[in-house]
């Protein structure tokens, strides 16, 4: 795995670190590694121990007494644990718990909610394109991805394909939690027709050939698995009427890409398109997670069609973004921009494109794509 420095930061007290197999969570704590008590759900042995004996966990940290840092890696594994980890938060002895985990669903299941409140949560994406620095290729975060498992393997695209279904056979049948993992499966395939457009679940249905229902709750499994993600309609002080339905995304491009079916009614340029919106708007999720003041990332969409791609929006930042993947910029496709600034004249205006030079028409500047993911740190304003 790629070595390299994160822009997540740890918290000095107790927390969850979510984020999907392989972005790197074990990697980002290794250098604690040496200095906490160590336990890793992954190990089959392990598991198997603290499934019998969750109690386990208060001798392993009684019998190490200078410690201070206690790991437990992927304890989405032996949920039963978080009842100890809650008593052992509330004793005496000062101990920092980072519990890492891929999936929240069976957190939820467990016993996560008596530590609401006493653990905050760090999420972990995958690469940004800064953190790469001169190591990033655009084309290639757009064919493989940015998950850091993925984009450091030898042969990444094999890695790719396998990735999906690590998921479906450690995650989702292993776990049962869905009977018929071969209507998943088809699921999978049908909604990633959904990447970068707006969810409509009847069409994915019946595409699927389930009822809404069942679909549903597979997107939910998504969803707690962190495989995919939505953006709502940005709808503060709308003056238009807007549409309703949510945007969905897979996490990664790479994902998406490897996932979504190809055939020979399938536009090359098409996929790609949505590979590059899908790119971006993994890297402003990652953006707005990272960073210490609090922002929400939206899409906003009239009923007559005119849409931006991102809106930016908190105490400090108020961004709309729309996204183009050709190598030209011709006024027409700054139309929806100017109709948000009309609507918002306080935000500011950006379209990215993959072009090789920054350049303003109509007073919107325009900045090629590759350009714009090297410059988004989490520390430094959007533009």
């Amino acid at each position: 795995m790629v070595t390299t420095d994160r822009f997540l930061q740890a918290h000095a007290s107790s927390f969850f670190l979510f984020g999907p197999r392989g972005t790197g969570k074990s990697t980002w704590l290794r250098s604690l590694r040496e200095r906490a008590i160590w336990i890793d759900m992954l190990d089959p042995e392990t598991q198997r121990l603290f499934q019998a004996r969750p109690e386990r966990l208060q001798e392993r940290i009684d019998g190490q007494p200078q410690v201070t840092d206690v790991v437990i890696d992927e304890v989405q594994k032996v949920p039963a644990l978080l009842d100890v980890v809650h008593k052992l938060v509330e004793g005496e002895r000062p101990l920092r718990f980072i519990l890492t985990g891929s999936s929240a669903r069976k957190l939820r299941r467990g016993a996560a909610n008596l530590l609401a409140g006493r653990l905050t949560e760090l999420h972990m994406h995958p690469f940004m394109a800064a953190e790469l620095g001169d190591g990033f290729q655009l084309q290639r975060a757009l064919e493989v991805g940015l998950v850091p498992l993925i984009w450091s393997a030898t042969e990444p695209q094999h890695t790719l394909r396998a990735y999906a279904s690590l998921y479906l056979q450690e995650e989702v049948q292993a776990e049962a939690l869905v009977r018929n993992v071969g209507a998943f499966a088809r699921f999978l395939e049908a909604i990633s027709f959904s990447h970068g457009s707006l969810l409509n679940l009847s069409e994915v249905a019946r595409e699927c050939q389930v009822g809404r229902k069942t679909v549903e709750g597979y997107l939910e499994i998504l969803e707690d698995l962190l495989l995919s993600f939505r953006i709502p309609v940005f709808t503060r002080r709308a003056k238009r009427h807007l549409v309703a339905h949510d945007k969905f995304y897979y996490f990664d491009a790479g994902v998406y890409r490897s996932i979504r079916p190809k055939g020979p009614l399938d536009s090359p340029e098409e996929i790609e398109g949505m590979a590059l919106e899908g790119l971006i708007a993994q890297h402003l999720r990652a953006w707005v997670s990272y960073r210490s003041t609090p922002a929400e990332l939206f899409y906003w969409r009239t009923k007559s069609g005119s849409e931006v791609d991102f809106i930016l929006y908190g105490a400090d930042v108020f961004v709309a973004i729309e996204v183009k993947r050709s190598r030209n910029v011709y006024p027409t496709d700054l139309r929806a921009l100017k109709a948000f600034q009309e609507d918002y004249p306080e935000a500011r205006v950006c379209l990215l494109y993959m072009g090789q030079e920054e350049i303003r028409i109509n007073d919107i500047p325009c900045v090629p794509c590759e350009v714009f993911l090297r410059k988004l740190h989490p520390s430094d304003p959007i533009f």
